[in-house]
């Protein structure tokens, strides 16, 4: 946050406020790539349609609130949501009342459907593994977008536009708008940083050491009493609620959603994101997501943008798996200490190793 403040310090008074909303809309897209950050890092579980849950919340929040219920208003359903609050009334773009739902009724829409879509795909997609499970999620990715693309009701091509502020205070709201410039850059700042205030506690804690042990030997891990197939699930689904949580503040920063927000090179941009800044380290993910997140925006790799992540990806795999700060001297060392870490197999048990989270734990203790 202190980062956050000097930028924004530096941005007013260089005179490029402008370079703010760029950075705002960077923040919501880092939220979903440190989410999937926590599942690839940590639970061991890559995911190619990582970027259809942050459209689902994103059209969610969209529909939800752009679509009038005026001509039905007569009706006792309608009548009754009016009046508890679910529906409110807006002025439209040529100055009538529209009948909608209320944002923060649509959020919590938004956010539930990706949580119950999460699960619906997440149970059997969660026992595949490796390339199986990549092509699973990537066609989960395909279905979303081409739903998102080919759906008369949500736009087909051209999208959502219309989507109105997203009401947080009396005076607050998230909007597009450049009076509200500084106000949005660090509401969206603030979710970024409670969002990796979660994951980082998450990690540290015993459920943390659960999913490390998962992601370096999984049978080691059920056997010494994990729930693996749960852990995964959960880990997805709460991957999953970040990335629509994004989406739906991304949709009311810019007023509106398009497909391209579902595509595949989107989710291979994230995935790149995350191979870039290292598939355990939520602070790699965060810097260099915010970085080339803003860099894509402000168009400095025109038009080989998915060109240049693609390259990016290549890459990183080749010449530095474990993320790019490995190349630093002393990540390097850190890093083949890490591989080497693990506890030495007793005699005779056919040389297995337990995985690094669990060595040197009392047996059994995350089985209780």
């Amino acid at each position: 946050m202190a980062v956050a403040v000097a930028a924004q310090l530096l941005a007013v008074y260089s005179g490029k406020a402008f370079l703010l909303t760029q950075l705002t809309m960077s923040a919501y897209y880092t939220l979903a790539v440190i989410a999937l950050s926590l599942l690839m890092g940590h639970a061991g579980q890559i995911s190619l349609g990582h970027a259809g849950f942050f459209a689902v919340g994103g059209y969610t929040s969209a529909v939800l609130t752009t679509l009038d219920l005026s001509p039905r208003r007569n009706e006792e359903i309608v009548g009754v949501l009016a009046r508890v609050g679910v529906l409110v009334e807006r002025a439209e773009l040529y100055g009538g009342q529209v009948l909608v739902v209320h944002p923060w009724v649509a959020f919590l829409c938004a956010v539930a459907l990706s949580v119950t879509l999460a699960f619906a795909v997440g149970i059997p997609v969660m026992k595949l593994k490796g390339h199986y499970l990549a092509m699973a999620t990537l066609g989960v990715g395909t279905i979303i977008f081409s739903v998102a693309l080919g759906t008369t009701w949500l736009g087909a091509a051209d999208g959502i536009s219309g989507v109105p502020a997203f009401p947080l205070l009396r005076n607050l709201g998230v909007a597009g708008g450049a009076s509200e410039r500084v106000a949005n850059y660090y509401v969206a700042f603030g979710l970024l940083a409670l969002g990796m205030l979660l994951l980082l506690n998450l990690v540290q804690s015993r459920t943390g050491r659960a999913l490390r042990a998962i992601h370096g030997a999984e049978d080691a891990a059920s056997a010494m009493g994990i729930d693996v197939a749960s852990l995964k699930l959960r880990t997805f689904v709460l991957s999953a609620a970040l990335a629509a949580v994004a989406g739906v503040f991304l949709t009311h920063l810019n007023g509106g959603i398009g497909p391209s927000e579902a595509s595949i090179m989107k989710s291979v941009k994230y995935v790149a994101i995350v191979a870039v800044g290292g598939m355990g380290s939520l602070w790699g993910t965060l810097g260099t997501s915010l970085a080339l997140s803003f860099f894509s925006l402000r168009g400095w790799f025109g038009a080989f943008d998915d060109a240049v992540f693609g390259l990016i990806l290549v890459a990183v795999m080749l010449f530095a798996p474990d993320g790019v700060l490995t190349l630093l001297p002393a990540r390097a060392a850190a890093s083949r200490s890490r591989r080497t870490r693990a506890a030495p197999a007793p005699e005779g048990d056919g040389g297995y190793e337990l995985p690094v989270a669990l060595a040197g734990q009392r047996p059994g203790e995350e089985g209780r």
